[in-house]
């Protein structure tokens, strides 16, 4: 029987859908093991080591440790062009600890927790890309798929560290999603951010005695964010400066030999935080020679707004039909409600004015929402997505694994993302991803060239280079400092 390709298609959906329904429960425990082994960024041991084992009992080809990262790597499968992407995350968060109950119930008191839901992200590119072997496979379709498994994307360095490895570069688009509150596409951008972290060295002395003898790296540190309070005037609308002093000296009696003090800087562009950046490093030279003191930076991350393509967010957004309705039970509703009384009510209705893509009346909304008129508007946080989204034609979505109104980066999020809830929401982005990319594969209407040439006008010549020096190193035994 000849059958069009349409048809092909179709039935090749079909297949799919049909098969990341079957294995539901393998993906759900892998889920479910990451989110009760939390770790931090670059500290990802156990989520690494089990998405690898995984993967290559599948039948991936692995290179792990790429970009100086332990935990990072690339699984291959396939041959030939186009060559697609699926990015996956697995860090926690420190301090939100959680079980998946609707009432505050640490694990480990002040333990890490995944209150952003990257053992989710992760485990639905892990289930994407394997549904899609399968397809490589039964249709001996041309084409290579990825799976990138990314490290620390709270400490919003990990894919850039992967960047500058030049691990993306040969890609003809990428694919992603995060765990939301509501299913739709991510037509917004992201903030581009610094971080950085200024180390001033005086000399200390007796703090009651002598104190002419001593140079304060404190009064430093203090002159220094009172140039940068004055800064928040004279910079572009929306732009960010907040900062965390890391080192404030050892006791009031001595002056303080040392100090330092850690910075985020965001702005629309690369090109805006760069500027700031050069700023703000002046007025940390004016506060060191106003105190006798020298003072030296370092970059931790340097990461790109996120540039949205509307092709691979509207190919992405036709999937929904082909992946099904999204459905909850009472009891997952039930969950979701006492879970949402949780939060403080003021907090909960600006929520919810935020909430425009979204049925309000819905506590879990099943809809699907493809907003175009927020396309190209920069929202507040950042992602180091955004370095991929400047490499390569990147498509995006979130999908319901939270009740509306709750907030990531909170234990009500913890608790969510380990539930039934976040499951669902997971299962439904992985079929999304899987479907988008095996269109791809067949490409049938070349969007893959409209997405490339939407990239290049988005782009409006501007080349990648990475925010982070090249002789930085990735903070691979570190965790502790979390840009949200």
């Amino acid at each position: 029987m000849n059958l069009t390709k349409k048809e092909v298609m179709r039935i090749g959906k079909s297949n799919i859908s049909k098969w990341i329904d079957e294995n539901e429960a393998k993906f759900t425990d892998v889920a479910k093991q990451i989110w009760n082994h939390p770790e931090v960024g670059y500290c990802e041991i156990f989520a690494s080591a089990l998405q690898i084992k995984t993967l290559e009992e599948a039948g991936f080809r692995v290179t792990s440790g790429v970009g100086d990262v332990p935990t990072a790597f690339v699984a291959e499968y396939g041959k030939g062009n186009p060559i697609i992407g699926i990015l996956g995350e697995f860090d926690a968060l420190p301090g939100l600890s959680q079980q998946a109950t609707p009432n505050y119930v640490p694990v480990v008191p002040n333990g890490p927790g995944h209150g952003c839901g990257h053992n989710l992200l992760g485990t639905a590119g892990l289930e994407a890309v394997i549904a899609l072997k399968e397809r490589i496979d039964a249709e001996i379709l041309e084409g290579t798929i990825r799976y990138y498994g990314c490290p620390a994307e709270e400490l919003l360095s990990g894919k850039t560290f992967m960047a500058r490895a030049g691990v993306f570069n040969d890609l003809d688009c990428a694919l992603t999603w995060h765990p939301g509150t509501t299913n739709m596409t991510v037509n917004f951008r992201t903030q581009a951010l610094t971080a950085i972290e200024f180390y001033f060295s005086g000399r200390t002395s007796h703090a009651g005695a002598a104190p002419h003898l001593g140079r304060s790296a404190l009064d430093a540190v203090e002159l220094m964010n009172v140039g940068a309070n004055y800064l928040r005037e004279h910079v572009p609308d929306g732009t960010r400066i907040h900062y965390q002093i890391t080192n404030g000296g050892m006791a009031p009696n001595i002056v303080p030999e040392h100090a330092s003090v850690y910075y985020f800087l965001r702005g629309a562009d690369r090109k805006q935080v760069n500027e700031l950046e050069e700023r703000l490093i002046k007025v940390a030279q004016g506060a060191a020679m106003m105190t006798e003191t020298s003072v030296r930076w370092e970059i931790k991350s340097g990461c790109y707004d996120t540039l949205p393509n509307e092709t691979l967010n509207e190919l992405m957004y036709t999937q929904a039909r082909a992946a099904g309705p999204m459905a909850f039970t009472e009891e997952e509703e039930k969950f979701a409600e006492e879970l949402r009384q949780t939060v403080d009510p003021t907090v909960l209705a600006a929520a919810m004015q935020q909430a425009t893509s979204a049925d309000a009346n819905k506590i879990l909304d099943t809809g699907f929402y493809h907003n175009k008129k927020h396309f190209g508007i920069t929202m507040g946080g950042s992602s180091d997505v955004g370095d991929v989204s400047w490499i390569v034609p990147m498509g995006q979505i979130m999908t319901t694994c939270v009740p509306l109104g709750v907030q990531f980066h909170t234990w009500q999020a913890t608790a969510s993302v380990g539930s039934s809830i976040g499951m669902k929401g997971m299962h439904y982005a992985a079929k999304i991803m899987a479907l988008s990319a095996y269109e791809l594969l067949l490409d049938q209407e070349g969007i893959l060239e409209k997405a490339k040439a939407e990239f290049v006008a988005s782009t409006n010549g501007v080349s990648y280079k990475p925010g982070v020096p090249a002789n930085i190193k990735p903070p691979v035994s570190k965790g502790d400092k979390v840009p949200v």
